[in-house]
């Protein structure tokens, strides 16, 4: 079987275990248990292999044997601690004789977490477990019944084959997480699309971001979702050529949990990335940090933000050198803006944006002029329409640099450039390097 055959096979059977085991529950709410188990498995299987050698078995072990120093010394090297009793693999194995599986599980993934306290881990790992309720209704109205959904993904998600860990899993793991999320954020609609940009437009933005740099200090998405957009940028750049890192910010708790795990399953330790919790647009997180060589970004469309209402944000360093905040019923030039500012005097940015900014008047059209007078529009590219979940309309990339060597704006009209697929339509390779 050819990796191409292996990887369709896996895709098939794992939305088909999401579809099985979820029954009546609505796959929009189940998505938590199946990307969950998915993790978990990962991180066991990742764990074990600090551990296995040609003598050792970390699974077979037993608890008693792991002394306070090995604890640390792992803890240190990935950021928190399973034993093996703990592991995926040997919950799973006995999870249909087990009457205690939902509250041993909540034990577990509580313990998981709290391994990390008082380490530099603890901020990445926490919470990490939070929408996996094992608890919850939604899995059946009865102890028997939440175990036997909980058996059912467990044993679903067991059985999927990622061929041996150090070989290729990386790349299966992360690669079938971003299938899950894709395939929800599709059969979700609209609200899918708030926290998942497909992997061809990820592509493209990705590479207009780090077109032309050698190396970047770091890479950011202030809207980061499930984080699609900043691992894209790992695919296309070597992450040695990424000095420090991936930087991103989430206002949605359940996508922020989401895309601190969808970075450990694409095998980015947890000192390697840096994602925040909040409204970027009024409690920007990481504004103590130097600016980005690379910022990619989809923020949510048009949508309103305090704006006038606080009235110290006109002179937040981020909005105060356009003279005039963007409306308090569109913030889409809000999240340009902090964009912009977040730029180091060599980078490049690249943000998928409404058409509307281009011409709507009043403040939006002081900021277009800020923006062109200073000279930081390297380019607008209109692309097809439907290539997004949730949206139909077609939408445009607006690329910005500080470091432009003359004052021309390149206008990219890529809205022939497309290849349908079911319900979508998609950019192919092809596409991006045309565009």
């Amino acid at each position: 079987m050819t990796s191409q055959q292996q990887r369709a096979e896996l895709h098939r059977r794992i939305w088909q275990i999401a579809n099985d085991v979820r029954g009546s529950v609505d796959g929009w709410d189940f998505k938590q248990y199946v990307l969950g188990a998915l993790f978990y498995r990962f991180i066991s299987e990742h764990f074990a292999e600090l551990f296995n050698d040609e003598q050792t078995d970390y699974t077979a072990l037993s608890d008693d044997i792991i002394t306070d120093e090995i604890k640390d010394d792992a803890i240190k090297t990935k950021g928190y601690f399973i034993y093996p009793s703990q592991l995926f693999a040997n919950v799973a194995k006995n999870a249909h004789n087990n009457d205690n599986l939902n509250t041993q599980l909540k034990e577990i993934f509580t313990a998981i977490e709290a391994s990390a306290n008082g380490y530099p881990s603890e901020h990445d790992i926490k919470g990490l477990f939070a929408d996996f309720d094992t608890t919850s209704n939604r899995l059946g109205n009865t102890v028997a019944d939440k175990n036997k959904r909980l058996t059912a993904v467990l044993k679903g998600v067991s059985e999927l084959d990622f061929g041996r860990f150090s070989e290729n899993q990386i790349d299966l793991f992360g690669d079938a997480y971003e299938f899950l999320i894709s395939n929800y954020a599709a059969n979700a609609g609209k609200s899918g699309g708030e926290f998942f940009t497909p992997q061809s437009v990820s592509k493209l933005i990705a590479q207009l971001a780090l077109y032309g740099q050698k190396t970047v200090n770091k890479i950011y998405d202030p809207a980061c979702g499930s984080g699609s957009l900043l691992l894209q940028a790992k695919k296309h750049f070597d992450e040695h050529l990424i000095d420090e890192g991936f930087f991103g910010q989430e206002i949605n708790h359940t996508t922020y949990n989401l895309a601190r795990m969808n970075m450990f399953l694409h095998n980015v330790n947890y000192n390697n990335f840096h994602i925040e919790l909040g409204d970027t647009l009024t409690e920007p997180k990481l504004g103590d940090d130097k600016p980005f060589d690379a910022i990619v970004s989809n923020p949510p469309y048009s949508i309103k933000w305090v704006g006038s209402d606080d009235p110290t944000l006109i002179n937040d360093d981020r909005f105060a050198p356009a003279g005039v905040l963007a409306p308090k019923s569109k913030a889409d030039f809000a999240f340009i803006l902090h964009t912009l500012h977040y730029l180091t005097a060599k980078g490049r940015a690249a943000i998928v944006t409404f058409p509307g900014i281009f011409y709507r008047g009043g403040a939006e059209a002081k900021i277009r002029q800020y923006l062109i007078d200073n000279n930081f529009v390297e380019s607008v590219i209109a692309l097809a329409p439907n290539l997004f979940f949730g949206t139909s309309i077609a939408v445009n990339i607006l690329v910005l640099s500080k470091s432009k060597h003359d004052n021309q704006t390149q206008f990219i009209d890529a809205s022939d450039i497309f290849k349908k697929e079911t319900n979508n339509n998609i950019l192919t390779d092809e596409h991006i390097n045309q565009i």
